[in-house]
């Protein structure tokens, strides 16, 4: 019997590496003769870098950037398989690097994503991922092109500093000092949402709220990216307005679409692409899967749908064990997840459960692996 368990992290209780632990444990209770093999797994957000890097057994490179309010910072990517390169914008313009009263998208920049990417180049990597999740900032992407030598200027012919409230001022772009080693470097976006740059659906209305905007400073960030559009497609020919995704980290989609020729995927089918996912499941009789609270979104572009599809493409029966579940969970059984066996045990509030989480935890794994090993012995002619 061998076991592959590749499970999202539970926020704020379990992280994927300990969760493979936990599951490594009862697996072996149940099934003493059992192999077992775990991976981290992460969908593009926080711990992505960590996931990949594992796995392919790359390394962790610290650099020094600056953050969303230009304050110097230590950030990282992860390095792999020679010249590939995998970075969490996150790590250098997240939301959580900006205190709340400090919030306004207005004043942040993607400039220390640009200068972690700068970095890769520099460093001779030439495939490189970006994951977008968790920003901070809405300008347009300025901030991290600025970092790669483009020059976003106002009508005086002034160098504009990158941040939220420069979209409004852009009346030309210079494309000219780019940083040579992107001509040569294959991009990856890693993104989930299909949100376009501007209108209701966009970067600003959509995402800007949470960054600390507020209606008028929406209204400000919504003007300021359409005339950063009409900019992009005045000047270099390209519709930014129009790129599903454009307005994914407050535009940052557009900016490494436009600028850098990057491609969009789903995060989750590229951390399984990049580990290789598919060959860890030959052998495999079953995966176990899961995420801290499972419900109808979970469908979409999540960890266990992901996993989910991959095995019922070879065959392979995958379940996941969640937190807790909420509407619509059940749709995951369209993507393949056979099973939800949620973690809690009797009523008990938050604060308990999250306490409580590798107890639980442990006590879930368990449960399902006992029913697994009843179900083995089953005799399907009996019981029809």
């Amino acid at each position: 019997m061998r076991f592959l368990f590749a499970s999202d992290s539970f926020k704020g209780t379990l992280s994927s590496e300990r969760i493979i632990e936990l599951l490594t444990a009862s697996a072996v209770k149940v099934f003493p003769d059992c192999k077992t093999l775990g991976v981290p797994i992460a969908d593009g957000g926080e711990g992505t870098v960590n996931a990949v890097i594992t796995v392919t057994k790359g390394e962790k490179r610290k650099v020094w950037v600056h953050g969303p309010l230009m304050e110097m910072t230590e950030s990282f990517y992860g390095v792999f398989h020679g010249d590939c390169a995998i970075i969490e914008m996150a790590a250098a313009s997240g939301l959580p690097m900006v205190p709340p009263e400090k919030r306004n998208p207005l004043n942040t920049t993607t400039y220390g994503t640009g200068e972690l990417i700068r970095d890769a180049l520099e460093h001779g990597y030439r495939k490189i991922s970006i994951a977008i999740g968790g920003s901070a900032t809405n300008d347009g992407g300025m901030g991290a092109m600025r970092a790669l030598g483009i020059r976003f200027l106002d009508k005086e012919g002034n160098e504009l500093e990158g941040i939220g409230a420069d979209l409004e001022k852009v009346a030309d772009i210079d494309i000219t000092g780019l940083h040579p080693g992107a001509a040569e470097a294959e991009f990856t976006v890693m993104c989930d949402v299909n949100n376009p740059l501007t209108g209701p659906d966009g970067a600003a209305y959509t995402f800007g709220r949470q960054k600390g905007g507020t209606p008028e400073i929406l209204d400000e960030l919504e003007a300021g990216m359409k005339n950063y559009a009409a900019v992009i497609l005045d000047k270099l020919g390209r519709d930014a307005a129009q790129i599903p995704g454009a307005g994914a980290a407050g535009g940052l989609g557009a900016a490494l679409c436009v600028f850098l020729h990057a491609g969009l995927k789903s995060g989750i089918e590229t951390v399984l692409d990049l580990i290789d996912f598919d060959g860890l499941l030959e052998g495999t009789d079953l995966v176990v899967t899961g995420e801290g609270r499972m419900d109808w979104q979970s469908a979409f572009g999540k960890v266990p749908s992901g996993i989910g599809q991959r095995c019922r493409a070879k065959n392979v029966p995958a379940v996941a064990i969640v937190g807790g579940m909420g509407t619509g969970a059940e749709k995951i059984y369209e993507f393949g997840v056979e099973s939800i066996i949620p973690t809690i045990n009797g009523a008990m509030d938050i604060d308990e459960a999250m306490e409580r989480a590798e107890e639980l935890y442990s006590s879930g794994a368990e449960r399902m692996f006992r029913m697994l090993r009843i179900g083995m012995g089953l005799n399907p002619y009996q019981i029809l």
